[in-house]
């Protein structure tokens, strides 16, 4: 049973803290946290980012970004990441946690899975792209968890 969810991207301002508020509501019995591969430690969710995902009835205001810690890896049971990237970054790190780290979008796009791209310093209309890709690979989730 996967009790501990992690989620990572980059920054840990844009994706991965809407992602965690998204799987925390969807799966209100499970720890669930985020960080990031060079996170903005410290720094709230991204405004754009943070708009969208209130109007959703997310809560993320008292989210700060972290930088991912090998504890972090360790203590997760599923940690999902937003592209191959950041899963073979983080294999690098803990070559131990390659087999628990999977991508958000992996049963989107017919089970082929999609990579969700970085929105940060893009468009409203990137950010509005990206949050429904979340927002659809969390309901994938939702169906195998």
């Amino acid at each position: 049973m996967f009790e501990h969810l992690l989620v990572v991207c980059t920054g840990n301002i844009c994706r991965s803290p809407v992602a965690e508020a998204m799987l925390k509501v969807t799966f209100p019995e499970r720890h669930v946290v985020s960080a990031g591969l060079g996170a903005l430690v410290g720094q709230g969710v991204e405004p754009k980012a943070r708009k969208l995902a209130e109007a959703d009835g997310l809560q993320v205001e008292a989210h700060q970004a972290r930088q991912i810690t090998h504890e972090m890896i360790h203590d997760a049971d599923l940690i999902l990441v937003m592209s191959e990237g950041q899963r073979r970054s983080l294999g690098d790190l803990s070559p131990s946690a390659l087999g628990k780290i999977m991508l958000i979008g992996r049963w989107l796009d017919g089970g082929k899975g999609v990579e969700i791209p970085d929105p940060y310093r893009k468009s409203d209309e990137a950010f509005e792209h990206v949050h429904g890709l979340l927002k659809e690979a969390i309901q994938t989730w939702r169906e195998r968890l």
